[in-house]
């Protein structure tokens, strides 16, 4: 995984405006405009606004908790909806001492106003605070789904005991995958290094996943979701399509490559409503080779990666278990590559939650802009609806609308502040998408299908052709 640096400075931009921070000391009372701030947007020159107050970010790029991408791509704009969604009231410390200049022509909306609204009605109520015992039971359930799984495999010869294991190491795996999730967006121990240790063993350790690696790639997801060009998590060519705007051959921002869609990509998106299953049953090697090659190949100058060394080790430490585990099963490759096959597609299970909550919603093109953060985020995610007993099953993702709304707020309060976003989104004529768990996997299929079909129909070329009488019938003709 390579990142972008969005809109790189010349020589000549990053001259100047180092020269100018160094000579010019904060004016307090100056004021600037929209479109002269618009012009601080490359590289080396970072300025964003918050609450009407312009802020010169350039030198905190290396050391933003949540990487450079964030940062790089809201420069330039007023990011204040984004910066209360992700930061907690002890940040505004640290944004004073860049403050170089005021908005002379800031305005909020009326969806911004109710948002903020929001934000600080939660605040108040200690909300972000009260994270409840999620983490602690998160950790029993992995401990003992992981004893039982070693337990099984050394214990017991039965091959059908084995099988079982892997599957409680696919379970493992998907709440070691939610546990990782909610402490790298808030701290769900009751200090910083306890919610570290607890990152390094939920992701690394436990599922060979880089955490440094997830929180650079959900970051980026969070703040351009679902555009096709800056959002990791829509960018599976030439594997996906989740839109015909992917047949142009667009360029990635974050891997910093185009998205070509040659022949090969045209072949397996036509065929990409038959393949979406089986790929996520192995979706996890894409995530272990995305890891290693950040940890191992990219540098800090493309990629800063907070405790490099302590990652590696981490990732490590899976490797030695689960390859050992694997090799204790006494019946040979066939049954070591069956169990590798059932766990791995066990918790592929949770790959296609992630792919539910986005694949059908809207899309865009181009850079995310800082003034539609509650709009962005509803037109680009969905919920699933579920029963509070099945909870423990989606890890809090079922509420996708408001963890996009509302990061940092623990799992446990989504279902209670549901209700406030779809009146926020009612208020204001935008999109509150929720379906049921079979009904959000119809809709990927056959959005799925309906692109393939966009293929087939231009004869591989990507074309538009009629629109289909029957879904279902054209997503299982798309082919033969």
């Amino acid at each position: 995984m390579v990142a972008v640096k969005k809109g790189p400075a010349t020589t000549e931009d990053t001259n100047k405006a180092a020269s100018e921070r160094k000579t010019t000391k904060p004016d307090m009372t100056r004021r600037v405009t929209s479109a002269e701030m618009a012009r601080h947007c490359v590289e080396g020159d970072v300025w964003v606004a918050v609450q009407g107050k312009v802020y010169d970010v350039t030198p905190w790029l290396p050391h933003h908790p949540g990487g450079d991408l964030p940062l790089l791509s809201l420069a330039g704009q007023d990011v204040t909806d984004a910066f209360v969604a992700y930061h907690p009231a002890s940040a505004w410390r640290v944004l004073d001492r860049y403050r170089v200049a005021t908005l002379s022509d800031y305005a909020v909306s009326d969806v911004s106003s109710d948002y903020r609204r929001l934000v600080a009605e939660f605040a108040k109520a200690g909300l972000f605070d009260r994270k409840g015992h999620g983490c602690a039971a998160s950790l029993c359930a992995m401990a003992a789904l992981l004893a039982g799984a070693v337990w099984l495999v050394l214990a017991t010869t039965s091959v059908a005991a084995h099988m079982a294991a892997a599957v409680m190491l696919g379970f493992l795996w998907m709440q070691s995958g939610f546990l990782g999730h909610d402490s790298g967006h808030y701290v769900v121990m009751r200090t910083g290094p306890l919610n570290r240790a607890v990152q390094l063993v939920a992701g690394n350790c436990v599922a060979g996943i880089s955490i440094g690696w997830w929180k650079r790639n959900h970051n980026a997801h969070h703040i351009a979701c679902n555009s096709l060009d800056h959002d990791p998590d829509v960018q599976h060519m030439p594997l996906f399509a989740v839109s015909p705007r992917l047949f142009a051959s667009l360029t990635s921002a974050f891997y910093r490559r185009a998205m070509r869609f040659d022949a090969a990509a045209r072949l397996l998106v036509s065929y990409q409503h038959w393949t979406f299953y089986p790929v996520m049953c192995v979706a996890r090697v894409n995530l272990f080779a995305q890891s290693l090659l950040l940890l191992l190949v990219v540098s800090d100058a493309d990629a800063r990666v907070p405790g490099r060394l302590m990652e590696l080790a981490g990732v490590a430490v899976f490797w030695v278990w689960y390859p050992w585990l694997v090799s204790r099963l006494p019946g040979g490759a066939t049954e070591r590559a069956a169990f590798v096959l059932l766990s791995f597609a066990v918790t592929g299970i949770q790959h296609v939650q992630f792919c539910l909550n986005h694949f059908s919603a809207g899309t865009y093109v181009g850079r995310p802009r800082g003034d539609d953060w509650f709009q962005k985020q509803t037109r680009g995610t969905l919920d699933v609806a579920c029963p509070p007993w099945m909870d423990w099953f989606h890890g809090g993702l079922q509420f996708q609308v408001e963890h996009h709304l509302f990061p940092r707020l623990p799992r446990c309060h989504l279902r209670r502040v549901a209700p406030m976003v779809r009146d926020l989104c009612r208020k204001h004529g935008l999109p509150y998408q929720r379906c049921g768990f079979w009904e959000a996997n119809a809709r990927t299929l056959r959005d799925a299908a309906m692109q393939a079909r966009e293929v087939t129909a231009a004869g591989g070329g990507g074309g538009s052709g009629p629109k289909p009488k029957n879904l279902v019938w054209e997503a299982v003709n798309t082919h033969g």
